[in-house]
């Protein structure tokens, strides 16, 4: 049987990967040859910190000792609920991991306080920015703003952060690089201000409204008047009818559509109604309908033999997390 010391170290080095930062630091002590192994730069490509209540002074040394130019994503909790006397995300440490990791491409933080953090502390690297249940200044998003902050931002997730409403979202379009938006229970957007925004935003590639207030039709028919160059769509089915989804039909650049459950009302396009209107786009390839109950049934068979040239994906109830780098 072959032991860990015989393991060559790229398979050390996968193994090791999955381990919390903690244990990959605690490691390092067992012999040189980890030590050398947890120094190693891919080990530290993808750091995941929301396990921990950690206090600024570790993680000032994380970033010195660790991270610095290897980094290329990190999540990070700010501990909002954790009491007054939690440590908080610092413009300091936000502009240190713009100077100290110059790689650092996809931030990713939840239940973090920011509205005392000004937007122009962020990593200007930053490719993709995910902010999940966290409090942001009222500034952050305005349009007139200065607009080269976060010159390559090309996708911003936005799920659950209560202060986001319209005007944000056409404050959006400060944000030159931007072609990929998630929306997830901002339920302060409006179907007006939704409309507005996306004619703002009419370059955007990718588009996903989760478990908010507006209705699968409003945000379709948004899509097809502004959007026409949109790629992939995701959105919640509450609210959508037939009529609603066949303001899709013909859409030029659209590959992937993504419906989602649970709320299916009696409304709800059947299998054949969504059939007819897929037909009618050029270029899909990927259909996914998940949470509807139509797994195994003839739903799923029907939209199969009725579309060979999709990968069509009917699967159970979603995911409770919103993992969008998927």
């Amino acid at each position: 049987m072959t032991t860990l010391a015989e393991l060559p170290d790229s398979v050390l080095l996968e193994v090791f990967s999955y381990l919390p930062v903690r244990d990959r630091i605690r490691i390092s002590r067992v012999c040189h040859r980890w030590k050398r192994l947890v120094d190693d730069r891919w080990l530290w490509r993808h750091v995941d910190l929301t396990l921990y209540t950690m206090r600024p002074k570790v993680m000032w040394h994380l970033l010195r000792r660790y991270m610095a130019s290897r980094l290329y994503s990190l999540r990070m909790g700010g501990y909002l609920f954790s009491g007054s006397q939690a440590p908080q995300l610092s413009p300091a440490l936000l502009r240190a991991l713009g100077q100290k990791c110059p790689n650092l491409k996809r931030l990713c933080l939840h239940v973090a306080d920011l509205s005392m953090v000004p937007i122009t502390s962020l990593p200007p690297t930053l490719r993709t920015l995910e902010l999940h249940s966290c409090e942001i200044s009222m500034a952050w998003l305005l349009k007139q703003e200065d607009p080269t902050v976060l010159p390559l931002l090309e996708c911003i997730v936005l799920d659950r952060v209560p202060a986001f409403r319209d005007e944000h979202l056409q404050g959006l379009t400060r944000f030159r690089a931007l072609r990929s938006l998630v929306l997830g229970g901002t339920y302060r957007v409006t179907e007006t201000g939704l409309d507005a925004g996306l004619q703002e935003l009419s370059y955007l590639q990718r588009l996903e409204v989760l478990g908010c207030t507006l209705s699968a039709d409003s945000t379709l028919l948004a899509i097809s008047r502004h959007l026409r160059d949109v790629r992939k769509i995701r959105l919640t089915v509450g609210g959508l009818s037939a009529p609603g989804l066949a303001v899709l039909e013909g859409m030029p650049a659209l590959e992937s559509l993504c419906l989602l459950g649970p709320l299916i009302t009696p409304e709800m396009p059947s299998p054949t109604e969504i059939l007819s209107s897929c037909l009618t786009m050029p270029k899909l390839r990927v259909l996914e309908l998940q949470g509807l109950g139509w797994e195994g049934q003839e739903a799923e068979r029907i939209l199969c033999k009725g579309l060979p040239h999709c990968m069509v994906i009917v699967r159970a109830c979603p995911k409770e997390s919103m993992d969008w780098w998927m």
